[in-house]
């Protein structure tokens, strides 16, 4: 199962008014499209605490990049004998990455 952030939700966690770039539909829909995706559920909180809350995985996994900013929900999980899978990001991928390029004047 994967909880994905609402637009609202998204534009909430400041990254501007741009932001999404896709609309929640469709991030939804790239996800459900993969194999290993059983289900994917919104979420428009500002963190997936009461959904993780709800459905108590036995995994739980979030980018790397979360490491020093804390996993919301790793206590819970690990309370309930569930672990916390850190997952390595891929260079270059990253959506705030990709509109930093985009914004560069060319040849730049």
């Amino acid at each position: 199962m994967v909880a994905v952030n609402t637009d609202a939700s998204v534009r909430r966690q400041g990254k501007g008014p741009e932001r999404p770039i896709n609309p929640l539909a469709d991030r939804m829909a790239v996800l459900a499209a993969l194999q290993a995706v059983d289900y994917v559920v919104p979420f428009d909180d500002d963190t997936p605490a009461a959904v993780i809350e709800r459905v108590t995985p036995h995994v739980l996994a979030k980018g790397e990049d979360w490491r020093d900013k804390g996993v919301v929900g790793r206590e819970w999980v690990e309370a309930h004998g569930g672990q916390v899978v850190l997952v390595p990001l891929q260079a270059g991928k990253s959506t705030t990455g990709i509109v930093e390029r985009l914004r560069r004047p060319a040849g730049g």
